[in-house]
C-alpha cells in the first residue's frame, strides 16, 4: 500500500515538473520570445557618447526599442575602432540577434563588422556608412546635399563671391566625405568663389577652436566657415572672437540652434539623430524577424537660420 502511494506521488511530482518545463518562460537572460522562436536582444555600437548627435541618436533608438519590446544593449567606442572592435565581440558573446554600429571610422569599422559576420550576426549601419563588411541597411541623412545645402545658402548670403574656410570631420568617414563632396560640388570652380584653406578637426568642439585659430594666424581674410559638424562650428565660432565671418555647421544640435538663434552663427544643416536611432532600431527587428529591409534608408534634412 506504502509503495502504491509512493508511486504515485512520483507521477505526480513529474507531471508537475513536466508542465514547468513547457510553462516556465523558456527565455534565456529574458533574449528569447518562445511565440515567435526569435531572439529579443539587439546590440548597438555608438562610436561615441561625449557628443550630443550621438547621445540624441542613443535615446531615439532607446525609445523604439521600448516601444517595440526589445531589449536593446549600447555600448560606447569613445571614437577608438580598437574599441568598437571589441565592443562588437562583447556583444557576439552576449548572443544578441543583430547589431547596429555607428561607425568610428567608415575605413577601420571593417574589422568590427568581420566579427559580426564571423559570427553570422546581422550587422546595419547608422549616420558613417562602412567601406568594406556584409551590411545589410545602412541609415543616414544624404550628406552629399547637406553639404550642398550648406554652400548654397553661403553663396546666396555672400552674393555668390566668397573666400571659404573649410573644417572637415574625422578623415575616411563617410560624413566628411560626404559632405566635403556636396560642399565641394557647388563651390569648386565657381568664378568669385575661393577655398582659401581645408584642416581637420575630427568632429570635435576643443580642436575647431585649435584649427579654427591657427587658420586665423595663417589666412587673416575669409568671408565664411563651412563645418562638417556643429561641435566643430562652435569651436570656431569662440576662436573667431566676434570677427564678420558667416559660420555655418551641420548636425542641428541644440547649442548651434541657441547660436544661430543669437547670431553667432549663421545656420546649421539640421540632421534628427533621435529619429535616426528609431528607424536604425525599426530596421534592426525586420531583420530579426526575417522581414525585408532597403539596403539604404536616407533621413530629411533642413537648413535652420535665423
Amino acid at each position: 500500500m506504502k509503495k502504491a502511494k509512493f508511486r504515485m506521488l512520483s507521477l505526480a511530482l513529474t507531471g508537475v515538473f513536466m508542465m514547468a518545463g513547457f510553462t516556465g518562460c523558456g527565455k534565456k537572460d529574458g533574449a528569447t520570445d518562445t511565440n515567435k522562436g526569435e531572439k529579443k536582444k539587439i546590440g548597438m555600437v555608438i562610436s561615441t557618447l561625449n557628443n550630443p548627435f550621438f547621445v540624441s541618436m542613443k535615446e531615439g533608438a532607446e525609445k523604439k526599442a521600448k516601444e517595440l519590446g526589445y531589449e536593446l544593449v549600447i555600448v560606447d567606442s569613445q571614437d577608438d575602432p580598437a574599441k568598437e572592435r571589441s565592443n562588437v565581440e562583447d556583444l557576439v558573446q552576449q548572443g544578441v540577434a543583430t547589431i547596429i554600429i555607428n561607425p568610428t571610422n567608415s575605413d577601420s569599422v571593417a574589422n568590427a563588422i568581420k566579427v559580426a559576420n564571423d559570427g553570422k550576426i546581422p550587422v546595419l549601419t547608422v549616420d558613417r556608412k562602412a567601406n568594406k563588411g556584409d551590411v545589410v541597411c545602412h541609415v543616414a541623412s544624404d550628406n552629399v546635399k547637406g553639404g550642398e545645402l550648406a554652400a548654397n545658402f553661403i553663396l546666396e548670403k555672400l552674393g555668390g563671391k566668397a573666400n571659404i574656410v573649410e573644417i572637415q570631420g574625422i578623415p575616411g568617414a563617410s560624413a566628411t566625405k560626404d559632405r566635403g563632396k556636396g560642399f565641394h560640388k557647388v563651390v569648386d570652380g565657381k568664378d568669385g568663389v575661393k577655398v582659401v584653406a581645408s584642416q581637420s578637426a575630427d568632429f570635435d568642439r576643443q580642436k575647431g577652436l585649435n584649427v579654427m585659430e591657427n587658420i586665423v594666424q595663417a589666412t587673416p581674410k575669409f568671408d565664411a566657415v563651412f563645418s562638417h559638424n556643429d561641435e566643430m562650428a562652435l569651436g570656431a565660432v569662440k576662436a573667431l572672437k566676434g570677427k564678420k565671418v558667416l559660420v555655418v555647421g551641420f548636425d542641428g544640435n541644440e547649442d548651434a540652434q541657441k547660436a544661430v538663434e543669437s547670431g553667432e552663427m549663421a545656420a546649421t544643416v539640421a540632421q534628427q539623430p533621435d529619429l535616426m536611432g528609431g528607424i536604425a532600431v525599426e530596421n534592426a527587428v525586420k531583420v530579426v524577424k526575417g522581414e525585408k529591409v532597403e539596403k539604404e534608408i536616407p533621413v530629411d534634412l533642413k537648413l535652420i537660420k535665423k
